[in-house]
């Protein structure tokens, strides 16, 4: 995939540190979520080492023609304003059915409580929303993708 170009001096900046040309490992760039509020503010979890998680659909990955994410690939997480804020490395994917997500997953997501009741509650939500955008319905075994990561530049302290 093609680096856009007003990421660019964020990505050669993050190539300079890490010494190498890692061009080939980059995924996307992209913010968490469907509005400002929650964009900015998940992306305020991942940058204090809180987020450590995401996930979404499989099915808009199927409806969207995008590949999988997959370990070792390199994001750029953005505001919602397109501002680059990191650059994380995804370190372990899998789909699951949404009703076999784990406590631990929705722990390491970092959302909210932390707990797997308001994982449910929020992404339940934001699945809905998502299957209305494709035209598909939620199901309790809708297949999840739960994507780990971690931030690489900035270096987190």
């Amino acid at each position: 995939m093609d680096i856009p170009a007003d990421i660019r001096p964020f990505w050669d900046a993050f190539e300079r540190v890490a010494g190498e040309a890692v061009r080939e490992r980059f995924y996307e760039v992209f913010h968490f979520a469907d509005n400002e509020r929650h964009a900015n503010a998940l992306a305020k979890l991942v940058l204090d080492g809180t987020k450590c998680a995401t996930a979404s659909l499989l099915w808009s990955y199927e409806a969207d023609a995008k590949p999988l994410p997959h370990t070792g690939a390199y994001s750029v997480v953005t505001a919602w304003d397109s501002t680059p804020l990191c650059v994380i490395e995804t370190t372990a994917v899998q789909v699951v059915p949404y009703n076999e997500v784990t406590d631990a997953f929705a722990a390491v997501e970092g959302e909210g409580d932390g707990s797997l009741s308001y994982w449910r509650r929020v992404h339940w939500a934001y699945f809905r929303r998502e299957c209305a955008r494709i035209g598909n319905e939620v199901t309790a075994d809708m297949p999840v993708v739960c994507e780990e990561f971690a931030v690489v530049y900035p270096k987190q302290a």
